[in-house]
This record gives structure tokens, sequence and C-alpha cells, in this order.
């Protein structure tokens, strides 16, 4: 697997989202990211295969096939290519529009696919994003909070392990693989 400690990443966009991918791309590869890109090349070149839907499966794809460990997927608000995306199995996507946002998609949601709009990032935002986003992972900088890591972990796992019919027949109750406490804390002053 291809992974962001090792700075390798896939990445993917439609023809909206086109101009802040190119600018995002610009910036990892300026810090020496290796960028395989699933989506629009050449916005001169019109290709239905590249509409947001067909672009968000494919980035899911080399999630849900283990080649890749994380992707960024843009198109004109985020959403459309989020939800295609999301349809792969073990992909867990985030639409985010702010650095704090990028933050807790990783580091409390574990989103394993961050989706942006450039109808509403702009590409210096878009590259921030993009940095808080890789420079952090499942828990990290909440370290002070009691079970944080662990309460996000088992919620990751069960999301992992859902399976809609057992739900469904459980009352619409999902099987719990276990429990942690969390209680909102306030960091403490340094």
């Amino acid at each position: 697997m291809k992974m962001v400690k090792d700075k390798k990443l896939v990445v993917g966009a439609d023809f909206a989202g086109y101009p802040l991918k190119e600018a995002v791309v610009a910036h990892l590869k300026a810090k020496g990211w290796e960028i395989e890109d699933v989506g629009v090349t050449d916005p001169n070149v019109e290709d239905t295969e590249n509409m947001f839907h067909r672009v968000g499966l494919r980035v899911g794809a080399k999630i849900s096939e283990g080649e890749y460990e994380r992707g960024l997927a843009f198109c004109g608000t985020g959403m459309g290519i989020h939800i295609a995306a999301s349809k792969c199995p073990h992909v867990h996507a985030g639409v985010v529009e702010s650095v704090a946002a990028a933050k807790r998609a990783i580091t409390g949601n574990g989103v394993n696919v961050l989706c942006m709009g450039a109808f509403y990032v702009a590409p210096a935002m878009g590259c921030d994003i993009v940095d808080e986003y890789l420079s952090n992972s499942l828990g990290s900088g909440y370290e002070w909070w009691y079970n944080f890591y662990e309460f996000h972990k088992l919620a990751m796992d069960e999301l992992e392990a859902f399976d809609y019919e057992e739900y469904k027949k459980n009352g619409f109750k999902v099987k719990h693989l276990g429990d942690y406490p969390l209680k909102l804390e306030t960091k403490p002053e340094d």
C-alpha cells in the first residue's frame, strides 16, 4: 500500500474541481509528494469518463483495493465526488472547507478520502487544508483528551463491520464491538 508517510497519494478531479486540484498537486509535488491522478488532467479534453461520480469511484477504488492509504478528490462542491467515493467499501470520505475541519476529519473520523469543492475553497486555502490533513492521523493532537483515540477507533471499527441487513434485523441498533465513554473536555493550558 502506498502510504502518506512515504509521501504517496491518489487524487482525482472533475472539470469543476480541476483548478483547485492543480493548485494542490503543484503544492504537494513541490514538497516531494508522488501523485497518481485518476481524473481530469487536461481541461480542454471533454471526456465523459471524467464526470464527478466516475472520478470519485476511481479514487475510492484505489483506497478499497488497498493501493493507497489516502486520497484527495475535487469537484465543484466536493459533495458529489464525496458521495461517489463513499460507495466504495472501506472508504470514509469527508467534505471539508476549512483547516480545522480537515484536522478533525482525520483525527476524529479517520477520513481516508478528503474532498473539496473548487466553488468554495480558494487554492491557497486548499493547500493549507491538505497540509493539515496529511500531517495528522486518527487521534493525533488529542492525546490530552481521555479515550479520544479509543472512542473514535471504535466508531471506525463498527462502521467497517456495519451490515445494513443485520442492523435492520436488530431493530436498527448497531452491534457494539465495545464501548469507550467520552465526554467533552477542555484542552489544558500549556
